[in-house]
């Protein structure tokens, strides 16, 4: 797979990723969201695509897009993957809510038209 090729499928896991966490979150407050472990759980699991995908995405594309916080993206992920027990859920939740719509709106201009 050619560099650009293998970078928007990245993208794209990120975009669809970010729209389902902001999906799982509609309509709950910080409360539900905390009492809700299923929700919480598919939240830190589309948290860890993301930064998954961040992690792979080329270094040119990262240059080119300085923008988006990539080392704290992959920094959360590092989190989530290897300190679950000090996962806070509060951070997870501000996340969710604060974090990820403004990431969706950086990388949606990003990804590539699916190809006709």
């Amino acid at each position: 797979m050619q560099p650009e090729q293998k970078d928007a499928a990245l993208l794209w896991d990120i975009k669809h990723a970010a729209e389902d966490i902001i999906e799982f979150v509609k309509g709950m407050n910080a409360h539900q969201f905390e009492t809700n472990k299923i929700v919480r759980y598919a939240v830190e699991r589309q948290i860890l695509v993301i930064g998954e995908a961040a992690k792979n995405i080329s270094a040119s594309l990262k240059e080119d897009h300085p923008e988006i916080p990539w080392n704290a993206i992959i920094g959360q992920r590092n989190i989530i993957a290897h300190e679950y027990g000090d996962i806070l859920v509060e951070r997870i939740w501000l996340l969710a809510v604060e974090h990820i719509p403004g990431l969706l709106k950086q990388i949606a201009p990003l990804v590539p038209a699916l190809p006709e």
